[in-house]
């Protein structure tokens, strides 16, 4: 039995797995994001470890066999966070998260102290990695940075909670703007310019590896073997393709979760920063993986619902099923937390256009999902433009579940697209098959496996060009 433990902006989610892939129990338990002032998104660290008992003591409840006979525990967690502790690993400041903006001078500045940042990091100095914090907060706070003697990523905190180790691994180190993504180690001309060195970073493992040993306290008091292995893990979205075995070159799938991602599996570091392209290490050893990344995802679904007053997410996308019929008039930027690829804009905003008397609930809600499909067919590109050769891609998240999603995704991406049979090949699964293989030092690519298929959905032709003409609408209507 293994424990996937995944830390998300929203809540703290537990899979028990046994050796044969099956889903054996899981939990979880909510977080909330504080937006103390505009651009801001914060959370205090003390709530994910809440959190995580919570959810760890309803497994022991529910589940107490299947619990202790845990062998390994994986981790996966939301990326670039900034988690500043003291010589004494007591947290200084909430942590700063992924979608928090305020930092945009930082990044110019941070890249005009290291002209080489680009090549040596493989991506653009954005607001969310978590370098451009730490020089945010040594301008604005300096009475914390003072204090600063270990800067953790999410995860990587609970994993100092569960082992008293201060380690990370290779994926989600690479979204911190402090590795050499190339050579899977820390830059030391990185983390200067952000004024720190070696000494403040974590021990850097691969995800497949052990990353500390569970603290005999800690077991007993959740009901769990102690000094079981703690796998390195990764960061959420190579984590998910894990999940999905999603690790061979040329594999690739769709996140449609509360962001949107694009991943590809590659077999070297292929970086395309120019347009945004997250090129990051691979949870697994020799691999790397490249990311296009929208900000508002199903987050937009879920903005559009409630301002126009639907019953549900479900209930709005059932009604744009029932009253609209192809490509809509209506366009939308879902641009609702800034942008990442292709724009890197943090004060990016969204937009409707073409609104008429005669615009529906529903037609806004098409536009919604339209808007979303075109800001991947952007990301996509960007891949492309890297060499990156994308054939077909599988999709996995919450926007899954819906059908018609699917159908202008692929119509508007002129791809086949896959969706796997099962509940669950999130994160929190990739992070318990990354358990195993630490615990047992099996081959990934044994236990990686992709799923089977459940359905495919095909471009239809006639959406197909009619979003052809519509996506240039949709890019001309972007003004930057």
């Amino acid at each position: 039995m293994y424990l996937g433990i995944d830390l998300g902006t929203s809540g703290v989610k537990l899979l028990l797995v046994d050796d044969a892939d099956t889903i054996r129990a899981e939990a979880s338990a909510a977080l909330t994001v504080q937006r103390p002032q505009p651009l801001w998104s914060e959370q205090n660290p003390a709530d994910w470890w809440a959190a995580l008992e919570t959810a760890l003591a309803a497994l022991r409840r529910d589940h107490p066999q299947a619990l202790a006979a845990v062998r390994g525990i994986g981790l996966s967690g939301q990326m670039h966070g900034a988690v500043l502790l003291d010589r004494d690993n007591r947290v200084l400041r909430p942590a700063i998260l992924w979608n928090d903006g305020r930092s945009g001078a930082e990044c110019a500045e941070l890249e005009a102290l290291v002209p080489q940042s680009r090549q040596i990091t493989g991506n653009l100095a954005m607001p969310g990695f978590t370098a451009p914090k730490l020089l945010w907060v040594k301008k604005h706070e300096p009475e914390v940075f003072a204090q600063v003697a270990r800067v953790l990523l999410p995860k990587d905190y609970l994993r100092l909670r569960l082992t008293g180790a201060a380690i990370s691994d290779l994926s989600d180190s690479a979204g911190t703007l402090w590795l050499d993504v190339a050579a899977r180690d820390w830059s030391d001309a990185m983390l200067a310019a952000t004024g720190l060195t070696r000494a403040a970073m974590p021990t850097l493992v691969e995800g497949s590896a052990v990353g500390g040993l569970l603290l005999p306290d800690i077991a007993a008091a959740f009901g769990l073997p102690a000094g079981i292995p703690v796998a390195g893990g990764a960061g959420d979205n190579a984590a998910g393709a894990v999940g999905i075995g999603c690790i061979a070159p040329g594999n690739g799938f769709i996140s449609l979760g509360t962001s949107g991602v694009l991943f590809t599996a590659t077999e070297g570091f292929a970086p395309n920063p120019a347009q945004a392209v997250h090129s990051f290490c691979h949870a697994v050893p020799g691999r790397w993986h490249q990311m296009a990344v929208m900000l508002s995802a199903a987050a937009s679904l879920t903005w559009v619902a409630r301002v126009t007053g639907a019953a549900s997410e479900a209930a709005l996308i059932a009604e744009i099923a029932a009253e609209t019929h192809g490509p809509g008039r209506e366009l939308f930027l879902p641009y609702l937390s800034g942008e990442r690829t292709p724009h890197n804009n943090p004060h990016a905003t969204g937009l409707f256009a073409n609104l008429t008397h005669e615009t529906r609930r529903s037609d806004l809600g098409r536009a919604v999902l339209e808007g979303v499909g075109f800001a991947f067919a952007d990301g996509l590109a960007a891949l492309r433009a890297a060499g990156t050769v994308v054939d077909s891609l599988s999709v996995i998240g919450g926007g899954a579940r819906s059908r018609l999603w699917g159908e202008i995704l692929a119509s508007i991406l002129d791809l086949p697209l896959t969706y796997p049979t099962g509940a669950d090949f999130g994160p929190a699964f990739g992070a318990a098959r990354l358990a195993r293989l630490a615990a047992t030092g099996e081959d990934p690519a044994a236990v990686c496996r992709p799923p089977a298929v459940d359905h495919s959905i095909e471009p239809n032709p006639a959406w197909r060009d009619a979003y052809s003409i519509q996506y240039q609408a949709y890019r001309a209507a972007y003004r930057g």
